[in-house]
């Protein structure tokens, strides 16, 4: 069974569907598997949770919009 999982931050539920649709069918279309064997999770972190480069995604957020 194909397994798709994204992390991210907070997605909206229009979002998340999307994601879900599309990455499904994309996945389908590519490995010709059919889409009903596909499962998709999203888990979502908050930016304080996650970093990289030793900042948390907070930091880097905050000092990409102060320049």
């Amino acid at each position: 069974m194909p397994y798709i999982s994204i992390e991210s931050g907070k997605l909206t539920a229009e979002q998340k569907k999307e994601l879900i649709e599309r990455l499904t069918a994309t996945a389908s279309e590519i490995t010709h598997v059919p889409k009903q064997f596909f499962t998709v999770t999203i888990k979502e972190l908050p930016d304080e949770n996650f970093g990289i480069g030793g900042k948390s995604i907070d930091e880097i957020k905050r000092d990409f919009n102060r320049k």
